[in-house]
């Protein structure tokens, strides 16, 4: 969907009469009786049903792939080669194409990759949840959406070197051309600072519920009304804070002028903190921090940070990145019978400037 949303034309080719999994991951169900999973992942595609045990519909594939720009598959190791797709003859006889694979654990690896089997072995689990409660996952598929991003990230490096040593006169081998994410892969590489904690201190990571590991402080607090979040990311954003608060008791106290110092002690920090921002609205709070440069923001339902920013019913969020929304998701092989016909200028219906094929 980012491909599509960046500008590429993408086909989606789906499993002949069920179609993608997820179209039948719900309710809520929209007035197609599409899932609203589906529709949050499927805009500017065309749909192409396709039966890998009809020679017509490989031999179709198998055109659409030699004038694509990039195949994107997730299938598990052998299942395209059994099925008469084979990647190394379709990159050898098109020398454009970038194959990138996604896979659950590795492209050795037989076991099929979903979102919370990977948050539980990844360590996500284990550093997420309160600090005396049980491992709890993301509230998303976030390794899901990371992995994608990543995937995103090397087809269009992939392309950009191709393109570049093309023009060089030295092109791009085969291998060159593949491209693979995980989902282990990328849920691991998302530690980022919790790994190198570990790594740092040889202390194995834990919960912190809303808290920070490192920052203080920097987590969850109670107003008045509704929850708030601090986020002293810096020793000029604490002075602004307890100067804010006339807090006395912390502004004069040299050892919580640094960071580590708050560190230290967070439990009196905290403890001040949250016993004076229990006796005002959130509203009031972050009206006060903001004019004092502190990071601050009350906790928001789903429906209230969607209001305003062009979110739909039938095509989602609008792309985080430069991009446009051109098509709604589609239904099961909308364009099954165009694509047959028209290949890829089935596409020429839309009038954008398409860099790539998908």
């Amino acid at each position: 969907m980012m491909l599509g949303d960046l500008g590429a034309d993408v086909i989606k080719v789906e499993r002949a009469g069920t179609g993608d999994e997820t179209r039948g991951w719900g309710p809520p169900f929209d007035q197609n009786h599409e899932s609203a999973y589906f529709l949050s992942v499927n805009r500017n595609k065309l749909s192409l049903a396709a039966d890998f045990g009809v020679d017509a519909d490989r031999a179709l594939l198998r055109d659409l792939a030699l004038s694509a720009d990039v195949m994107l598959e997730n299938f598990l190791p052998g299942a395209l080669n059994r099925s008469g797709i084979d990647a190394d003859s379709l990159l050898a006889q098109n020398p454009a194409l970038i194959w990138c694979t996604i896979s659950g654990f590795g492209t050795e690896s037989m076991r099929p990759g979903y979102d919370v089997v990977v948050q539980a072995e990844s360590g996500w689990m284990a550093i997420t949840g309160e600090p005396d409660g049980a491992p709890v996952k993301s509230g998303m598929a976030l390794v899901d959406v990371i992995t994608g991003k990543d995937a995103v990230a090397g087809i269009v490096s992939a392309l950009w070197h191709r393109d570049r040593m093309a023009s060089s006169g030295t092109p791009l081998n085969a291998v060159q051309r593949r491209v693979h994410v995980s989902l282990e892969g990328s849920a691991r590489a998302a530690l980022i600072n919790v790994a190198q904690n570990t790594l740092v201190s040889g202390v194995e990571a834990r919960r912190w519920g809303n808290a920070h590991p490192n920052l203080v402080p920097y987590q969850l607090f109670h107003a008045a009304d509704r929850p708030l979040v601090l986020a002293v990311g810096s020793d000029a954003q604490w002075l602004g804070l307890v100067r804010a608060l006339a807090l006395a008791s912390l502004a004069d106290d040299p050892e919580l002028r640094t960071n580590a110092g708050r560190v230290a002690q967070r439990k009196r920090v905290v403890g001040e903190l949250t016993t004076i921002l229990a006796t005002r609205g959130a509203a009031e709070w972050v009206a006060t921090f903001g004019a004092a440069g502190v990071p601050c923001g009350v906790v928001r339902t789903v429906q209230e940070s969607l209001y305003g920013s062009g979110a739909t019913a039938e095509c989602g969020i609008p792309p985080a990145v430069p991009g446009a929304i051109r098509r709604p998701p589609p239904t099961l092989n909308a364009h099954g019978a165009l694509i047959r016909t028209e290949y890829w200028s089935a596409f020429d219906h839309v009038p954008i400037l398409v860099p790539f094929r998908v």
